[in-house]
Formats: structure tokens, C-alpha cells, sequence
């Protein structure tokens, strides 16, 4: 099993803590794992094993707690000293109004420490703020790293084979048990079927499928461009399909709470302001992609674009596209004090793309890093700049 060292080392601090601690993520992408790692740190620190209470909420024998009240009544039972508690409660989506009883359990008892998890952003909505106040802290959980999946399965990360296999299908750490692609196709299908029936068409009531499922088709073709409502409802009016534009939103809201993908906004560098218009989408597993592709190749270029914003997702940073007066920067990531610039190609095949991709800093004047990301093994640095091999930045610790 691999320890999922990045996620846990900014969770330890919060193990005591009366913050309710929620894990966040698509379905399958390791949630679980994570708290059962928790649990093991737990049980190596000689915590007594009556003081963890594990409930995962898709087994059948807790169904009768997806009840909030039987819920509560249920660990308050379990807890008869005074001695600290570690609750963990996953995928708790399931219970209806599970926020009150995370909040009365919070409020009632001091001696407990509360790790939640959920795979759609009921667990970011207003009414979960509200309830619970500030008094959580949030951790996002994504499909492996490139990293992480060279650790997991011990292949060669600096073959282009593998990488490519990655960019193909994806991090969910399942998927990785299988070799033969109809085995991982059909797994992939199988997560994908579940994140739409559970996640999006039972929470929307949706009656027609087929045209949801064409607009994510739609969102797979247009990962990484601008997007455009208008050419959205003109290609499902090409497809027979008719959609407001008020309906559209309200899919894509859902695919986004499903957190299947994710909308990344524009930031304007010189008016120093957050765009609402004119954003994209990324997948947030690039498997889930593929089986939705209709086109046999990958989009290369599009393709790992998506990877790298997935990537500065995982080490944590806070990522826009950066608007420029005559175009725009690919990435402008920031966390803390850190802030940088990107610029991500498939490779710089000759002068023009050198300059195209070198050339998109010329407009930005402050003296914080800048990269161009690119598949090519010669360094091309220039004039400040940094080139990297993608495969040697996703490798780095």
C-alpha cells in the first residue's frame, strides 16, 4: 500500500485537534486509504483501539446509520471515558443532515477528534460552512501523482512509456491493478458510472442522460481552451439536443460538485483582478477522459496541460490562467509567499515555438519565477527563464 506521505504530512499536525478534519475527493481516488493510514499512525502511537470508531458508509451494515440520529446516538454509546476519541466517518454524503451531527458532537463532547470524508462538494456547500462555522479545516485529495504512481507500481518514471500510460489513464490508485486496457477501461467505466448515478443524475433528477452525457463528451473534446456557452448549446442543437443556457450551468455546476472537473479562472496580471469570464476546465483524472474520448489519440498538448495543473493542485497551490495584454499565461500559481509562472508545450520544435513560449513573459515585469514546461530532454533556459522536462519537474520532491 503506498503511504501517501504529501497528504499526510498536513494532516498530522490536526490528529488532536478539535477542527473538524474533512477529506475531500472524486470517488475511488484514495480517501479511505488515507484514513486508514491515520489510523494506523494511530494504533503505532498505542492509541486503545475502543478509542477509534471507523464507519464507511457504503458498507451495508452501517446503513442504518445513515440515519443522523441513530449516527449520533451511535458514538456517543462508544464513548464512556474520558480519554480522547477518534471518530472517522467516510464517505458521509450518505447521511442526510450529517453536518448537525458532526456540529452536536463537536459541541456536546470535548474529548474527540473528527475526520470526515465525502467524494462531491456537499461537503464545500454553504449550508456545511455555515453549520460548522470555521471550525474545520479542509484537505483536498486527488487521483496519484505522477510520482505517486511511479511509487506505487515501481515502473521506470523517466520513460516516456510510462508517462504516457499515466497521461492515458489516469491516477485513480485502482486502476493500476490491472494491465490489459479493456481490464482498466472497464474499471474506469465502472467509477465513471457510479460518480454519475450516485453524484449527478440522482441529485439533478435528470430524465435525459444522453444529453448530459453529451456535454461531457463536449468538456473532454474541449479540455484546457476557453470556454463558450454558445458553442456548447449550438454543438447539442447539431446533436439533436436542445438546452437552455441556464440548464447548461446547472450540468457543469453538478459535473464540477461531482468534482469530475474542475473550472480554472482567468486573472488579469495588470488589473490585479480575478475574471469571471472566459475560464476552462480541466478533468481531474485524465482516465476518466479517455473513456470518453472520441478521438483515438490523445491531444497531447491539451493533455498535459492537464496534468500540470493537476499537479500544482496536489503540491498545493492556488492556480489561475494569467491574462496578458496580447494573450495570456498558461499557469500563474501561487501559495504562501510562493508565486510563479508557466507556460506548458508538447515540445519546442523550432524557433517559432521557442519564441511563442519564451515570449509570453515579455509583458510581466515583477522577478518571480518563470517556466516553460516541456517534453524536450536539451535545456533551452534563456534570459531568466527555466526550462524543465515535464517528467523531471513531475519527479521533483
Amino acid at each position: 500500500m503506498l503511504k501517501r506521505e504529501m497528504y499526510l504530512s498536513r494532516i498530522r499536525g490536526f490528529y488532536d485537534s478539535d477542527l473538524i478534519k474533512i477529506l475531500v475527493g472524486i470517488r475511488r481516488c484514495g480517501k479511505s486509504v488515507i484514513l486508514k493510514q491515520i489510523i494506523k499512525e494511530l494504533r503505532d502511537k498505542n492509541v486503545d483501539e475502543s478509542h477509534i470508531i471507523y464507519i464507511n458508509f457504503e458498507l451495508i451494515e452501517y446503513e442504518e446509520l445513515q440515519n443522523y440520529k441513530k449516527l449520533n446516538e451511535y458514538i456517543k454509546e462508544k464513548i464512556i471515558d474520558n480519554k480522547k476519541y477518534y471518530i472517522f466517518l467516510d464517505e458521509i454524503q450518505r447521511v442526510n443532515k450529517f453536518e448537525d451531527v458532526v456540529n452536536s458532537l463537536r459541541a456536546s463532547i470535548e474529548n474527540i477528534s473528527i475526520f470526515i470524508t465525502g467524494s462531491n462538494s456537499k461537503l464545500l456547500s454553504n449550508e456545511l460552512s455555515t453549520v460548522l462555522s470555521g471550525r474545520y479545516v479542509l484537505f483536498n485529495i486527488y487521483p496519484l501523482s505522477y510520482k505517486e504512481f511511479i511509487e506505487l507500481t515501481g515502473k521506470d518514471g523517466r520513460s516516456e512509456e510510462t508517462f504516457w500510460n499515466f497521461v492515458k489513464w489516469g491516477g485513480l490508485p485502482n486502476r493500476t491493478q490491472f494491465t490489459d486496457e479493456s481490464n482498466i477501461k472497464d474499471y474506469l467505466h465502472s467509477v465513471f458510472d457510479s460518480i454519475i448515478l450516485r453524484d449527478v443524475v440522482e441529485r439533478l433528477e435528470l430524465k435525459d442522460t444522453i444529453l448530459f452525457d453529451l456535454l461531457l463528451q463536449y468538456i473532454v473534446d474541449t479540455t484546457g481552451r476557453e470556454f463558450s456557452a454558445e458553442n456548447v448549446v449550438k454543438f447539442l442543437k447539431n446533436e439533436g439536443k436542445n438546452i437552455s443556457t441556464e440548464t447548461l450551468y446547472k450540468y457543469l455546476d453538478a459535473l464540477c460538485k461531482a468534482l469530475m472537473i474542475k473550472k480554472i479562472y482567468r486573472y488579469d496580471i495588470h488589473g490585479k483582478a480575478i475574471l469571471k469570464t472566459l475560464n476552462k476546465y480541466y478533468m481531474t483524472d485524465l482516465g476518466i477522459a479517455q473513456i470518453k474520448n472520441n478521438n483515438f489519440e490523445i491531444n497531447k498538448s491539451f493533455a498535459i496541460e492537464n496534468i500540470v495543473y493537476n499537479e500544482l493542485l496536489e503540491r498545493g497551490y492556488e492556480t489561475y490562467i494569467g491574462k496578458i495584454k496580447n494573450g495570456e499565461i498558461d499557469f500563474i500559481a501561487t501559495k504562501t509567499n510562493e508565486k510563479m509562472y508557466i507556460q506548458v508545450t508538447y515540445l519546442l520544435t523550432d524557433e517559432n515555438v521557442i519564441k511563442r513560449e519564451f515570449g509570453a513573459f515579455n509583458e510581466i515585469k515583477d522577478n518571480y519565477p518563470k517556466y516553460v514546461l516541456s517534453l524536450d530532454k536539451a535545456d533551452f533556459s534563456q534570459n531568466g527563464i527555466i526550462h524543465k522536462n515535464i517528467i523531471d519537474w513531475l519527479l521533483e520532491k
